[in-house]
């Protein structure tokens, strides 16, 4: 199972002394933390993309090759990749290029987001983003997998004789998370693509993340990808940790209580009971995540955010310190016990390679 933690780049003042960090120390924050997550022996990093203040992360893949020349081993992805907003053709061609800078080390994360001025911005109605998302991820597929690709659509000129450069990297594209937090039409598209499917896991109570996750291993199974339990799942969550859970609480209750995305609402508490924010001790959040398997049934990846709120830089690695020392060796121990045989690990560019080089050709098929 693979563990990281992933930024949504918020751009938030620490309520606890009113200073607003710049663009520029924000974005090397973020090299910093993706540098940490690989230095405490976490596995994943993933970037969000916004185009809108007080976000930073309009160029995921820049910041992404950058922390790529500085890591070894980090698996780099996206945590979101705006599938109705972006050119498909520009998709293509700056994923493939992360992907042979990085080594493979790279997968990424398609979802329509969650600001609707977006569209209107890259000349886009946000009435279609459904159909957006369909047709633009069936080109994108077509242009990872097709050498020369003509294509007629709705949203875009046509492509005649195209190809898409770089080529992927051994000839096997970055693998695909869709990430939905309410829409059933983004989970049947991963389960009819045989993609992986991440569920965001932090607004919402438990039995809404179990229905969507259910939905999606059930047309897994139906679109003939393999069994319901051997459909890739992820899962987000927030945290906030100190080993003692009173210290947690108490440092983490004014940057809840003015965060942008939850503050002036539910209080801590409430939050904390009817969704999955854990904040209290390395124990507390163990046993939590250990419970997400309850009602999601084995999964892939679970990503943490842990940088938002106005958190300062100092406070967040010394989270990934917890996470990397206290938290994740258990889960990973846990987990592995748990997990059948037969339910398959997070893919990576090595192991499907590797699948691509086992799986038989046409010829043989057909012999």
């Amino acid at each position: 199972m693979q563990f990281g933690v992933f930024s949504v780049s918020d751009i938030t003042t620490d309520p606890t002394n009113g200073r607003t960090p710049g663009e520029a120390e924000r974005i090397q924050a973020i090299v910093t933390i993706g540098e940490k997550a690989e230095e405490v022996g976490l596995d994943v990093f993933a970037l969000g993309e916004h185009h809108n203040p007080p976000f930073f992360s309009s160029s995921p893949t820049t910041t992404l090759a950058y922390i790529a020349a500085r890591t070894s081993t980090l698996q780099l992805s996206t945590a979101t990749t705006l599938i109705t907003t972006n050119d498909p053709v520009k998709i293509a061609e700056d994923y493939a290029m992360l992907q042979h800078l990085a080594g493979g080390r790279v997968d990424l994360m398609m979802g329509r987001g969650n600001t609707g001025p977006v569209y209107p911005w890259f000349g886009q109605d946000i009435r279609n983003g459904l159909p957006l998302a369909v047709e633009n991820y069936a080109l994108l597929r077509r242009l990872w997998d097709e050498e020369v690709v003509d294509w007629q659509g709705q949203f875009r000129t046509p492509l005649q004789g195209f190809t898409s450069t770089p080529r992927p990297l051994d000839g096997v594209p970055p693998f695909v998370w869709h990430g939905s937090i309410r829409s059933p039409q983004i989970a049947e598209q991963a389960a009819y693509y045989g993609d992986g499917f991440f569920h965001n896991h932090i607004f919402w109570p438990a039995e809404h993340t179990a229905r969507m996750v259910e939905f999606y291993r059930r047309r897994y199974e139906h679109h003939g990808h393999g069994s319901a339990d051997q459909a890739i799942v992820g899962l987000g969550g927030q945290v906030f940790v100190r080993r003692n859970s009173q210290d947690a609480v108490r440092e983490f209750r004014p940057y809840f209580d003015n965060a942008p995305v939850y503050g002036h609402g539910p209080s801590l508490e409430d939050f904390s009971r009817e969704t999955p924010l854990t904040v209290g001790s390395p124990q507390q959040v163990i046993e939590r995540t250990l419970g997400f398997r309850e009602y999601v049934g084995d999964y892939q990846r679970q990503l943490f955010l842990i940088d938002h709120a106005g958190l300062p830089l100092k406070t967040v690695l010394e989270q990934l310190d917890v996470l990397g020392e206290e938290v994740v060796p258990v889960l990973r121990r846990e987990f592995a016990a748990l997990k059948p045989a037969h339910v398959p690990d997070a893919p990576t560019h090595a192991s499907r390679v590797a699948a691509r080089t086992a799986a038989p050709t046409p010829e043989e098929v057909t012999a």
